[in-house]
């Protein structure tokens, strides 16, 4: 049985990492069922070293996820019509691969004669997923950091306060105007940046100097320099 071209081309979109991805067909009349190669591969086998069977489909199932796809299986036989599932299996060297299952149970007469479908696996398109994001939330960190310092020297400099003295300035703002500290220094590094809004720079800066009456700065208070004072 070969892997018909619309599975391959789904498990070729869903990554760069390979993808497994197998056809399998379920003669309901004789009982007999299919896998492609791709299927042996999938659950640990070759062909020829077993005859796959749908009681060897469920016992690869994860436990906790066994009835789940019994289930949804057993409703497609019934009434017919598509059926899909994500679950786990268990490969035979125990490997577990987290797969998408999807097919179409066939009637005739109001019998079930056939059941065929696909299933892809998303273990390593899953694992690479999770890792471009880590790696996304990691860099997407170190750049609201360094945009915040950024954001402070500049406020160091015009205002010719300390460290904590301009955090807190971005702080005190973001808690007023319910505007994330990260944005707040982006703006700022971006009107610093652009030589042509000087005034636009010198007009934020004022903004940010702004206190409601009891929010001084307590870090510049502590080193005598509040702003405006």
């Amino acid at each position: 049985m070969s892997l018909p071209k619309s599975v391959r081309a789904y498990s070729s979109a869903l990554g760069p990492a390979d993808c497994v991805a197998g056809t399998f067909h379920y003669d309901a009349i004789s009982g007999r069922l299919e896998w492609s190669d791709e299927l042996y591969t999938l659950h640990g086998y070759r062909r020829g070293e077993i005859v796959p069977t749908v009681e060897l489909l469920y016992a690869h199932k994860h436990p906790d996820d066994r009835e789940r796809c019994h289930d949804i299986f057993m409703a497609a036989c019934e009434t017919g019509g598509f059926f899909c599932s994500y679950h786990r299996i268990i490969d035979a060297r125990l490997r577990e691969h987290r797969v998408l299952t999807a097919g179409e149970a066939l009637m005739e007469d109001g019998t079930l004669a056939v059941v065929e479908g696909f299933i892809v696996d998303l273990t390593s398109t899953l694992h690479w997923e999770t890792e471009r994001a880590a790696r996304e939330a990691v860099e997407g960190a170190l750049g609201t950091r360094s945009t915040i310092e950024q954001a402070k020297g500049i406020l160091m400099g015009i205002l010719r306060i300390g460290s904590a003295a301009a955090f807190d300035l971005l702080a005190q703002y973001s808690q007023d105007t319910n505007i994330k500290v990260a944005s707040t220094a982006a703006d700022l590094v971006q009107l610093a940046n652009s030589p042509e809004q000087a005034a636009l720079l010198d007009a934020f800066v004022q903004e940010l100097r702004r206190r409601p009456e009891g929010h001084a700065d307590s870090a510049a208070v502590n080193e005598g320099r509040v702003p405006g004072g």
